[in-house]
């Protein structure tokens, strides 16, 4: 058993994003290339963005701090502290609209 607090690992992914020069931060929570379910925490400074890419497989965004826009071609979604989204499947991209942190879900497709 393994047990983290996702509010403290949020705000030092935070923290690392806003001093970056590319403004953002991320760190894998559980998995990795070895499992099939892999949770990551993203942080984001107020107005940088994740690019559009496809989705990986299914997948979920929770917003732990801030607020964010998922966007999928001409559709949007806000999500504030709470918000739990379910990823397009298809190509997305996500906008920070304050400095945000996002755990990231996907399980891969085989």
């Amino acid at each position: 058993m393994q047990k983290s607090s996702l509010i403290a690992l949020a705000r030092h992914e935070l923290a690392q994003a806003v001093d970056a020069s590319s403004g953002r931060s991320s760190s894998t929570v559980f998995g990795g290339h070895e499992h099939q379910l892999r949770q990551t925490l993203v942080a984001l400074r107020a107005g940088e963005s994740l690019a559009e890419h496809e989705n990986p497989g299914e997948a979920t965004l929770q917003v732990l701090i801030g607020r964010v826009l998922l966007r999928s071609g001409e559709v949007s979604w806000n999500g504030s502290v709470g918000d739990l989204m379910i990823m397009p499947d298809g190509r997305h991209a996500v906008d920070a609209v304050e400095d945000s942190v996002m755990l990231l879900t996907v399980v891969k497709r085989r």
